[in-house]
């Protein structure tokens, strides 16, 4: 039977303290305050001394309210009833859908066994250029897309949801301003993409703690479709968020903060989280995307910083398109030879010639005469920029590479692209 406290030590914003025994950390435990029942979390213990985070704020808690142990972590209900649906971060329906309350698990369990794991060797296609070309997304690959605020993160992620060719999308979104919560809505339920898809929201206006919770609730849900042989796909937008509420609660704990006042296990927070990717040897996978955003487009900010240390590579975005030089996906080499045996030599032969033309944008700047050569390598980077990079551009692989060869017969002779003679003669558009 579950211990009942009527006994608060002290209120301190959302984190209370109650002296009790026999709990654990992470532990669930029901507040009855005069307002109705707010759910809390264990999240430090000093002896009989037990600080919890309230879910919803200390405000309306009293001292001589009840506090009930649980005598379990947070636990999230799955089920296929779980698609199409929108979730808080407490897991309770954000749709006006019924309360799920069956086959519960529980959330930020440990990463799986690596003798349970395969090696990441299956395309996920997206249908963007930027990515399916230059830096292939891997099943149960983990990579971060770094931006800056006020880019298009929010709308290439809601691109790769519809186009990605995954079976279950699980979207997490952390600090979300309400337009960009109603975006995602409407585009998936408008792209057809929202029945295959769950959704976990936290916005800006929401209790602090349950950003927390979005990642462990999203990552839970996946792995457990995963279990169940299907390929799932999780976005996660924006772990900057995530980890600066780790930082406020840290905070109002009184913690020794570290870099920049973030709690010192950022890297191993983060690191749990990422971890969870994973290709099972006898069932699905979990890949996941996860924007994380640089305050003043700074990389050595912490959590762009831990993340680099943890990831496979990273989409970097800026200016409104996927940069291929700040953009690396380390798996794609397991995967970009099996796909079309010009890839690998097409891919390299665009983004060297690419960088040639931004080396031709400099002289130009500084009023250098162009040669004939700076001209082609003038024309190809409009066109390269404009038929490839633009985030608008939806087209297959094939399509893609196919298109490559286009651009490159568009500005050069066959010769001057360094491209090997025996792809050439296979590929190269006949006119």
């Amino acid at each position: 039977m579950n211990k009942v406290y009527s006994r608060i030590e002290s209120i301190n914003g959302s984190v209370i303290t109650v002296k009790a025994t026999g709990v654990k950390n992470n532990e669930l435990a029901e507040i009855e305050t005069r307002f109705g029942k707010s759910l809390a979390e264990v999240n430090r213990i000093d002896g009989e001394t037990v600080s919890l985070q309230v879910f919803a704020g200390g405000r309306g808690v009293s001292t001589g309210d009840h506090i009930k142990f649980l005598g379990h972590d947070m636990q999230v209900s799955f089920s296929d009833d779980l698609l199409g649906r929108i979730f808080n971060g407490s897991g309770e329906p954000r749709d006006n859908g019924p309360t799920l309350a069956e086959n519960l698990v529980e959330i930020g369990g440990p990463s799986v066994n690596p003798a349970k794991r395969i090696m990441a060797k299956r395309m996920i296609r997206t249908g963007i250029p930027m990515i399916d070309v230059f830096n292939t997304l891997v099943v149960s690959q983990k990579l971060p897309i770094f931006s800056i605020s006020g880019e298009p993160y929010n709308q290439l992620l809601a691109r790769i949801a519809m186009q990605a060719e995954v079976d279950v999308i699980v979207l997490g979104g952390m600090g979300l301003k309400y337009d960009d919560y109603l975006f995602f809505r409407k585009t998936l339920e408008e792209g057809g993409a929202l029945s295959r898809t769950v959704m976990f929201i936290h916005t800006a206006a929401d209790p602090t703690v349950e950003c927390e919770k979005i990642p462990d609730l999203s990552l839970a849900v996946a792995e457990q479709f995963a279990l169940k042989g299907k390929d799932v796909l999780v976005l996660l937008t924006d772990m900057t968020n995530f980890a600066d509420a780790m930082k406020e609660v840290a905070i109002t704990q009184e913690q020794v903060p570290s870099n920049r006042g973030y709690p010192g296990d950022l890297y191993s927070q983060l690191a749990s989280r990422y971890e969870k990717a994973v290709d099972f040897d006898d069932a699905g996978s979990v890949t996941i995307l996860a924007v994380t955003t640089m305050p003043g487009d700074d990389v050595t900010h912490p959590v762009p910083d831990n993340t680099g240390y943890i990831t496979e590579g990273q989409y970097y975005l800026k200016g409104g398109r996927i940069e291929p030089f700040g953009s690396l996906s380390r798996l794609k080499q397991n995967v970009n030879g099996k796909t079309r045996d010009d890839h690998r030599a097409l891919m390299d032969g665009m983004i060297r010639l690419y960088s040639q033309y931004k080396d031709t944008l400099e002289k130009k700047s500084m009023g250098f005469n162009m040669s004939a050569w700076d001209e082609k390598l003038l024309k190809y980077g409009a066109m390269f920029e404009k038929r490839m990079m633009d985030l608008s551009v939806n087209i297959p692989l094939e399509s893609a590479l196919d298109l490559g060869w286009e651009i490159l017969a568009e500005c050069f002779n066959r010769d001057e692209t360094g491209i090997k003679t025996s792809l050439i003669e296979k590929h190269w558009p006949s006119k």
